[in-house]
């Protein structure tokens, strides 16, 4: 597999702007601001924000961090900066100054931020997950805006062979019915495509119109690459496709695409 994919050119369409939504786990907010960093260096403008919380980001994720309950504040705060516009993140409170972070928005207030023509592309961190590799959404979850224009979602390939348990996927028992597994049981390639797949799955929420990108993180050994590589294969054999287009890489220090699979036949 070849580490030169670029990965503007895997998710987002040519000359276009809207709403990003990311879900899953297992390394979310890595890439989201990894994304924003790469478009920024297009020249455009970027808000990164989120629906349920999110860690405040580190200077070198974005310089520029706003706190307001009110999106218009936020709004007028954002058209204040002028040349610093570039890259925003937007919260409506901080939660927790020792735990540090950023309480998100309502999906009514992601639309509000597209209205107003500020921001070409609108990341939103739309899923939680406590930092594991997996998860399985419960009945509230994700929160995804209905206006998103495409939804990624995260697997961590490091939840391979471990065994299935809250030290490593989110909501464990959801997750072992979706994945056909006992609480306890190996995590298999197949029940990960299992969990992928399921409606109840990485996709569950996920706009019918909005294009689907699954991301299978932490390819960071060729083990890992080659584990990646048949889950691809499996999916591709589903009789429903679940995604547009599955992505193997990593998204820690750097993002890196190894491999872009179009699936055929979902739109």
């Amino acid at each position: 597999m070849s580490a030169c994919i670029q990965p503007l050119e895997c998710i987002f369409p040519a000359a276009s702007r809207g709403i990003l939504s990311l879900v899953g786990a297992g390394g979310k907010t890595s890439l989201m601001f990894h994304l924003a960093r790469l478009l920024c260096g297009t020249g455009q403008t970027v808000l990164t924000t989120t629906t349920t919380k999110i860690y405040v980001p580190t200077p070198t994720q974005s310089e520029t961090v706003l706190v307001a309950n009110d999106p218009q504040a936020i709004l007028l705060q954002a058209a204040a900066l002028t040349d610093k516009l570039s890259h925003v993140t937007a919260g409506a409170a901080v939660m927790d100054a020792e735990e540090g972070k950023l309480k998100g928005f309502a999906p009514e207030a992601i639309d509000k931020f597209a209205e107003s023509g500020l921001f070409d592309w609108i990341l939103v961190e739309a899923d939680g997950a406590a930092r594991h590799p997996l998860k399985a959404p419960a009945a509230h979850e994700p929160v995804i805006p209905v206006s998103s224009n495409i939804v990624i979602a995260v697997a961590g390939l490091d939840a391979l062979a471990r065994p299935l348990s809250e030290v490593g996927v989110f909501r464990a028992e959801l997750a072992a019915a979706r994945m056909g597994l006992k609480v306890g049981e190996s995590i298999t390639e197949s029940a990960l495509c299992r969990l992928i797949s399921h409606p109840l799955g990485l996709f569950k929420g996920a706009p019918d119109r909005a294009l689907r990108v699954l991301f299978l993180n932490k390819a960071d050994t060729q083990e890992r690459r080659e584990a990646a590589a048949r889950i691809a294969a499996e999916l591709e054999q589903h009789p429903f496709p679940v995604a547009d287009v599955l992505l193997i890489g990593q998204a820690l220090e750097t993002l890196i695409v190894h491999a872009r699979v179009p699936i055929e036949g979902r739109h």
